[in-house]
């Protein structure tokens, strides 16, 4: 059985040690508003979460995590820069693994910090390294921010262009989607049908047939659906070469150094990434600063695909090697887009992650 005495004095010695590096305590609620995070990221994340009903507040959730909270309560006032840290429950439905736990505590660091972004991943990544080190884990790093600066890149619509970015983080429904917008896979039959129709006989009488709307969607949805599909259907293919170029950073692993080298060269044919190649440099060299080798830190640029969506930039993992069966005992990353979200169009750059003593524990043997 869990101990969860050691647990509690285990994040209770996290959260101290945060608070020594100049983070202030804070809290959330344990019931959060559904609305806030089904805006954010659609229904999704129901099957991540537990779903209550409140007859006065409404649709609420248990606290997936801390991250949504702590940014609304810093945007509502919180001074710059700022270091927070907090410790409590969280909650995450299960459906595969009875053995993961559903309930457990979370420890973090959130800085907010526009002064230095690359300077501020390195204190985060930096300090979560140090806490870590006596269990011997792997690093895993990458950043979000070169993908999405890739696929702004492309020469193609914008309207693609947010298709792929919104489910970036959904890696079968993008390459799918990318498959398609490069003409490597040909349009859905069903779609071929429906845009026959319409050139034989208009949209106004095909939405006549079909009665007031279709499904769920009002008439001018599905009007306005139809003209996005026209549209789309005359736009010319990706090219090869920036899809191959695309494919290329998708698949990049490597030593950290090894991987800027190949996205410089990169950059020269898609120099839109060469902002976040840029920041990437910056970031190394400030890990170097703070003691990271990082020559024998791994990058992945696509790490951090299959986490929750508010990454947008530098994000990490750390992993026992020896249990793969085992999620990361710790993981964070940039999400300065959600800060603009929940700040009404004001952002501040933010960085921050959370440590999950529970694993430490069982990793150092101090539980069972």
């Amino acid at each position: 059985m869990t101990d969860k005495p050691a647990i509690r004095a285990k994040a209770e010695r996290l959260f101290a040690a945060f608070q020594a590096a100049g983070a202030v305590p804070v809290e959330a609620d344990i019931l959060q508003p559904a609305e806030t995070l089904l805006d954010l990221y659609g229904e999704d994340i129901r099957a991540r979460a537990y779903v209550t009903a409140d007859p006065l507040r409404g649709e609420q959730m248990l606290r997936p995590d801390f991250t949504v909270p702590v940014v609304q309560a810093h945007m509502a006032g919180g001074a710059e820069p700022a270091r927070y840290t907090y410790m409590g429950e969280v909650f995450r439905k299960q459906e595969q693994d009875l053995g993961r736990s559903s309930e457990y505590i979370q420890v973090g660091f959130e800085v907010f910090d526009g002064s230095d972004p690359a300077a501020a991943d390195a204190e985060v990544f930096a300090l979560f390294a140090e806490l870590l080190a006596p269990l011997n884990l792997r690093a895993a790093t990458g950043d979000i921010g070169i993908l999405l600066a890739a696929v702004d890149g492309l020469t193609t619509s914008d309207k693609r262009k947010a298709a792929l970015k919104r489910h970036l983080w959904r890696p079968r429904r993008f390459r799918t989607l990318l498959d398609r917008f490069g003409g490597r896979s040909p349009v859905p039959e069903s779609r071929l049908r429906l845009l026959d129709q319409v050139d034989r006989i208009g949209v106004e009488a095909l939405l006549d047939q079909a009665g007031a709307g279709i499904g769920l969607r009002a008439r001018d949805e599905v009007a306005a659906r139809i003209a996005t599909l026209q549209e789309d259907a005359d736009l010319p293919a990706i090219s090869e070469g920036e899809v191959e170029i695309l494919d290329h950073i998708l698949s990049l692993r490597e030593t950290a150094p090894n991987a800027l080298e190949h996205l410089r060269d990169i950059a020269v044919d898609l120099p839109n990434i060469a902002p976040a190649v840029t920041l990437f440099d910056r970031r190394l060299t400030a890990l170097t600063a703070r003691g990271v080798d990082v020559d024998r830190l791994d990058f992945e640029a696509s790490y951090g695909r299959t986490t929750l969506e508010y990454y947008d930039g530098f994000v990490f993992g750390f992993y026992a090697e020896a249990r793969p069966d085992l999620p990361p005992v710790a993981s964070g990353g940039r999400y300065d887009a959600l800060t603009r979200v929940l700040g009404q169009g004001r952002a501040i750059p933010a960085v921050g992650g959370v440590l999950r003593p529970e694993l430490m524990l069982m990793l150092s043997g101090a539980a069972q």
